[in-house]
């Protein structure tokens, strides 16, 4: 199994715990595109691993009772904590995914720009433990960069294509830009009514 250095991540916060600018409109764009795709108003409890610096992590803790965040850079989870200082329910921890993935259920899981730090394999793996703690119906959302860059071992297109093929997982709704992709997924068999979120919330006229 092949993964970008873990010495790799440390180098690059340690050079500015923002290296990628979550201030920069394709951040807040992205960001923006992920929360408009989660099909509920509101989640229980989420888990997000490679939380970097916070700021999805600052946005998800709007809309869920509790966020498990996960870092494996000191100096992130450290810029982490401090951006979610005072948001209830947050919680950042820094250890490495799988092999640390939180304990206990939740109904949401983000996997944003974390797919392509391993190769097919290692993701496979972490897929296998996103989605056992995940509820049945539960929603898992994965957003990832498109353009090729040194520090991945493999694509974000790759990485969605692994991520379809899970038979434990149905897409309810997809997005394919130049620059991202980003896939929203239920623990949930394909063809079933709580795909549709107008089904599910009554709208007139939507049929399962």
């Amino acid at each position: 199994m092949s993964a970008t250095p873990p010495e790799y991540f440390e180098a690059v916060y340690a050079a500015g715990p923002d290296p990628w600018p979550a201030g920069r409109w394709y951040e807040v764009r992205k960001r923006g595109l992920l929360l408009a795709a989660l099909p509920e108003p509101r989640y229980r409890r989420a888990v997000e691993p490679g939380c970097g610096s916070g700021a999805l992590t600052v946005a998800l803790a709007a809309r869920c009772d509790e966020v498990v965040a996960v870092e494996r850079s000191t100096v992130a989870a450290d810029a982490a904590r401090a951006a979610t200082r005072g948001l209830p329910g947050v919680e950042v921890r820094t250890g490495v995914v799988p092999q640390e993935w939180p304990a206990g259920g939740y109904d949401l899981a983000v996997l944003s720009e974390v797919g392509y730090y391993t190769d097919a394999a290692g993701w496979s793996a972490l897929l296998d433990v996103a989605v056992a703690g995940l509820a049945p119906g539960g929603t898992l959302a994965a957003v990832h960069w498109r353009h090729p860059a040194p520090d991945h071992v493999t694509s974000g297109d790759a990485v969605h294509a692994v991520l379809r093929e899970r038979p434990d997982l149905a897409l309810v709704s997809a997005l394919v830009e130049d620059d991202l992709r980003l896939d929203v997924l239920l623990r949930a068999p394909a063809g079933s009514r709580g795909l549709s979120v107008a089904v599910r919330t009554g709208v007139p006229g939507a049929v399962a």
